[in-house]
């Protein structure tokens, strides 16, 4: 299965396609869409797509580490590390055939 990359083009080129926008205001519409996502992880905020997912800025301690080639410890600076949680509606879609269709037919467990 050959691997393919989803660049900014190819979404302006979708928002073109799907929605009637120039290709210009569909270039812009996408770069919005980002920056304003890209601006709320900055500035520590949840961006919440419904039937997609969560993406989370979380804060990591410093630690030491090691070079594992040498052995020799680092220090590892404290930072931010973002966090992507795909919704259930997002993990049924891309397995959807997988095990005979069993995602999409298991209920979830209760108890």
């Amino acid at each position: 299965m050959a691997t393919t990359t989803i660049t900014r083009a190819h979404l302006s080129e979708a928002v073109y396609q799907e929605v009637g926008l120039s290709r210009n205001e569909s270039a812009e519409l996408v770069e919005s869409v980002l920056d304003a996502i890209a601006d709320s992880l900055v500035h520590g905020e949840t961006v919440k797509i419904s039937s997609f997912g969560t993406f989370t800025v979380r804060q990591k301690g410093g630690r030491v580490g090691r070079n594992p080639k040498t052995g020799e410890e680092v220090p590892i600076e404290p930072r931010r590390v973002l966090v992507f949680r795909p919704s259930h509606v997002l993990k049924d879609h891309i397995n959807v055939g997988l095990a005979g269709g069993a995602a999409k037919a298991a209920p979830k467990d209760q108890g």
